[in-house]
């Protein structure tokens, strides 16, 4: 072979090698390919040990927990904290659980920096649910909070700012910004890792997880038949974020909002047997039902026919010895600020008293706290509750108002006139207020108001009465609506005009300067009242009309976000220490007129509330309306006395139920009453409530009526 020769076979050796190493290389790395889908397939045990040493997801449990944990410390103190506090745990860990799961979709630098935008967004949701509770001394549910909240804290900036900036409010800041800042020490201080997103096979881990525990609380929810129907069929927001947290509870209202009730579940209930275990007087004289002749009309609508059933299922109220008593006369409707009972004295306010004690006497009447003041206007002018949170005024807008008393009384030639003496835009009054059925609309701080009113915080409910009253005592019969503004918080005195204007008539009373400031702006709204029925006697129709007054909400600005057993200067004012919402909203109805001061006394023993006022006064003033269409009664009838909340708390006149714990108070030692009852009326309460929904959530009486 030559030279030449061997070359070449040498070089086709070489290449054949070459050729047979691609393939060993090829397959090595292939295998290395392989090597991730084959580590994702470890042993459950292992793999989920791996799944929860995450620190990323103990991150979210934990936080959520510590969000939890102080806001109820900051809202509920020790009360109301077994079994709750296993219920808002599990909650807690549910809530962490699921976060981490949508987060760990992404790579794990991009799970940390959302992380951190997640922490951030829980504590100022927190602290601003913190801020509001302190404020309104109520949990506002999102509704409220997007409608009206935002609102009053917005104008009330003073307010707002005392609230936040000092001891108190500055250690609650710092308290619920720990983990937000936590985080950040540790974002920084730990160095970024090789990991990935979460392999598909954690996720399931996290998800069994949170399944797991879902199933162990519901069944632990379950099995107290208590919290089972504050999660279900009584659900409220308030009782919900103190038996299941802040945030599971927002979580039920957002879907609530999400997914709107298509139809209203009524239950039967026995109310023939609640009713006889009252006493009735007899009477030989037959009274009328108290109906009109209600067509159902049809309609595809389910909602509106789920109403409709309900309402020609219920029993009518009759007419009584009252009926008509002041048919004809003029009307001044007034809701006080913050008014309470305690206001009224015979030395320091003698004109209230002399309308509280010489009307109809009410003696055990309560306003419902539901949506600060938007929210107890609305019990006032509509009758029910609002349960569309502090939306629920400003959804009547565009509603068809025919059963307020202004449109009643309107569609009997009434002259119409609403004021307010604060700013009329203020929670969109010059929307609603203007669809009342008051004929000449509304009146407030920037369309007119101004020329009677001074620019001062509280402006004057005194100025407002005297600039207002020339306007319509000439207009017989009138029919006016007025919300003060006087007795609103704070009633500190450098910064509460009225509080010093009246310091020295309340300087000696034996009370805290907070106290004596409440009382002292409330002066304002006596001097005002004073006048009024001072120039309705001047003028000769203090007989010929009516004045009803009544409060919006408890004074809630007494006391800066304590729990309700902490409310010290509140149970100051009251004199006994507050242990339940009915005890806090018990108020004072006063309906008067010149006629009845040398009438044997009109005494309301049973139990009333802000729901009543306007079938009693459709009663009254023998206006055409339907007694199956208000949720309230007429206070003279033979309905059921009923008083409830929007926690489904109710009073009767047998007793006091207390929902969060299941208790049923009787009213002495000589009622007894069997769990039947407590049902049946319960259910009446649940009733009324998913009718209160249907009528906030539809323009239900332009179905009744869409001809009126």
């Amino acid at each position: 072979m030559s030279k030449k020769k061997k070359h070449k076979v040498r070089h086709k050796s070489i290449v054949k090698k070459k050729h047979q190493s691609l393939p060993v290389v090829t397959a090595k790395k292939e295998e290395k390919e392989i090597s991730l889908p084959v580590n994702e397939s470890k042993p459950f045990y292992t793999s989920f040990k791996d799944t929860f040493a995450k620190p990323l997801l103990w991150w979210h449990v934990f936080s959520i927990i510590f969000f939890e944990i102080t806001y109820k410390l900051s809202t509920d103190m020790f009360d109301n904290w077994f079994p709750q506090i296993i219920y808002i745990l599990l909650f807690a860990i549910i809530f962490g659980l699921c976060i981490y799961m949508l987060i760990s979709f992404f790579q794990y630098r991009t799970q940390r920096i959302l992380s951190g935008i997640w922490f951030l967004a829980c504590y100022i949701f927190t602290a601003s649910s913190y801020f509001i509770y302190a404020q309104f001394k109520v949990h506002y549910d999102p509704f409220t909070v997007m409608s009206g909240a935002k609102d009053a804290l917005g104008q009330f900036q003073d307010a707002t700012f005392d609230l936040i900036f000092n001891i108190d409010g500055l250690s609650k800041l710092a308290i619920f910004s720990i983990p937000f800042l936590a985080y950040l020490y540790y974002f920084y201080k730990t160095k970024e890792d090789n990991d990935t997103k979460l392999p598909s096979q954690g996720r399931l881990q996290v998800l069994y997880a949170t399944i797991v525990c879902a199933i162990v609380n519901y069944g632990l929810i379950s099995s107290n038949s208590i919290f089972y129907s504050q999660l279900s069929n009584e659900y409220s927001y308030q009782n919900a974020v103190s038996s299941f947290g802040v945030f599971s509870s927002t979580i039920l209202d957002l879907t609530h909002i999400a997914v709107p009730t298509k139809e209203a579940v009524f239950e039967k209930a026995d109310v023939e047997s609640v009713q006889a275990q009252e006493e009735v007087a007899p009477t030989e004289i037959v009274y009328q039902d108290n109906v009109l002749d209600l067509q159902i009309n049809d309609t595809s609508d389910s909602m509106l026919t789920s109403l409709d059933q309900y309402v020609f299922s219920l029993t009518p109220s009759k007419q009584n010895e009252y009926t008509g008593l002041f048919e004809g006369k003029n009307l001044i409707m007034i809701t006080a600020e913050a008014f309470s009972q305690e206001v009224i004295d015979e030395e320091l306010t003698p004109t209230l008293y002399r309308l509280a004690n010489k009307g109809i006497q009410f003696l055990d009447y309560y306003q419902p706290t539901s949506a600060g003041t938007t929210g107890g206007e609305f019990e006032v002018l509509f009758g029910s509750l609002p349960l569309r949170g502090g939306s629920s005024l400003k959804l009547t807008q565009d509603y068809h108002n025919v059963m307020t008393i202004g449109a009643q009384l309107d569609r009997l030639g009434y002259n119409g006139w609403a004021f307010h003496n604060n700013d009329y835009m203020f929670y969109d009054r010059h929307l609603t207020h203007n669809n009342l059925g008051y004929s000449n609309g509304f009146m407030g701080m920037g369309n007119g108001m101004e020329e009677f009113v001074s620019n001062t915080w509280p402006e004057s409910d005194l100025e407002m009465f005297e600039g207002t009253f020339p306007m319509y005592c000439d207009q017989e019969p009138f029919n006016v609506y007025y919300m003060t503004v006087s007795g609103h918080s704070g009633y500190d005195y450098d910064n509460n005009y009225l509080t010093r204007k009246h310091w020295d008539r309340i300087k000696d009373l034996d009370y805290s300067d907070r106290v004596k400031g409440y009382l002292a702006a409330n002066l304002d709204l006596e001097d005002g009242l004073t006048y009024l029925v001072n120039a309705l006697e001047e003028k000769g129709i203090a007989d010929d009309t009516v004045i009803v007054l009544s409060a919006d909400h408890f004074p809630y600005g007494l006391d800066d976000g304590e729990s309700l057993q902490e409310a010290l200067y509140l149970s100051e004012l009251y004199g006994y220490p507050i242990t339940n919402y009915l005890q806090r909203d018990h108020n004072r109805l006063i309906i008067w007129s010149g006629c009845l001061e040398d009438e044997a006394p009109i005494v309301v023993n049973t139990p009333t509330m802000s729901l009543d006022i306007l079938p009693t006064l459709s009663n009254l003033f023998n206006t055409k309306w339907d007694s199956r269409l208000f949720v309230g009664r007429d206070v003279f009838s033979d309905a059921l006395p009923l008083v409830f909340n929007i926690n489904y708390d109710f009073k009767t006149d047998l007793g006091t139920y207390l929902s969060g714990s299941g208790e049923f108070i009787p009213k002495d030692d000589t009622v007894k009453v069997d769990e039947e009852y407590i049902q049946n009326i319960r259910t009446i309460v649940r009733n009324k409530m998913n009718y209160c929904e249907g009528i906030c959530e539809n323009d239900y009486f332009h179905h009744v009526f869409p001809d009126y």
